[in-house]
């Protein structure tokens, strides 16, 4: 059932954890209802919501994979009834993979490419029907797209490059519908991808630290904020002088 609200819409794919679970609560904190997407991660699921409860918004979590065409379908047009339309999509859903070429199987690649490519189109193609004209779409990329990470990190590098130009492109064709697009390209941030790792990280960035998420999730704020209304296209890199 479809329930009236003056709060803004948004929904995060990925929101339940790290980067994503941060960037539902800045939103809601800004005065968005939110709408996230977990894999199997109820307890963080549920944390999250919490946090865009305590700051007044509407909140609802829906279990979809990504790399499920159908589920993730169904939990955009299923946010999107709830709340009567939408008014930001983020995209932040992503897999990692740390895998030396000659060594990658077929369904690690398939996997990898279903999330981090594919998820991302279906994504934005199911929410397109319901956002608003001035609506906006955020991908969460990679510094990796510009510039080398790790040996092993080619694939998912190769796939937050795919995301990057899909943005740079699909700007030109939602311009005409008021919609903007844009990707945030984080470098090293504390999430569990880097648990373990931080001292290792920090000493390659030039300002001596890895990132926090609410630090990216700040980002995005701007980015789904009307400041950043005639912004389309761009992918912006937030990491600490890394790739310098």
């Amino acid at each position: 059932m479809t329930v009236s609200s003056s709060r803004r819409r948004a929904l995060v794919i990925g929101g339940s954890r790290g980067i994503g679970a941060a960037i539902a609560q800045r939103l809601a904190v800004d005065g968005h209802d939110v709408a996230i997407t977990h894999v199997s991660r109820p307890d963080g699921a549920q944390a999250s919501l919490d946090a865009i409860r305590a700051h007044g918004g509407r909140a609802l979590a829906f279990q979809a994979d990504s790399s499920d065409a159908d589920a993730l379908r169904q939990a955009v047009a299923a946010a999107a009834q709830a709340f009567g339309g939408l008014d930001v999509l983020v995209v932040n859903a992503g897999l990692y993979r740390h895998t030396p070429i000659g060594s990658v199987d077929l369904p690690t690649l398939d996997q990898l490419l279903a999330v981090n490519i594919r998820g991302v189109v279906l994504a934005i193609q199911a929410a397109l029907p319901h956002l608003s004209g001035g609506g906006r779409i955020i991908t969460i990329g990679s510094n990796t797209a510009v510039r080398s990470g790790s040996p092993g990190s080619s694939l998912y590098a190769m796939s937050k490059a795919a995301v990057a130009a899909l943005v740079r492109e699909l700007a030109l064709e939602l311009a005409p519908s008021g919609i903007t697009i844009n990707n945030l390209q984080p470098g090293p941030t504390a999430t569990d991808i880097t648990a373990g790792l931080d001292e290792k990280l920090a000493a390659r960035v030039p300002l001596g630290r890895i990132a926090q998420p609410a630090e990216i999730a700040s980002l995005a704020s701007w980015v789904a904020g009307p400041e950043a209304g005639y912004m389309t296209g761009s992918s912006l890199t937030i990491d600490g002088g890394f790739i310098l």
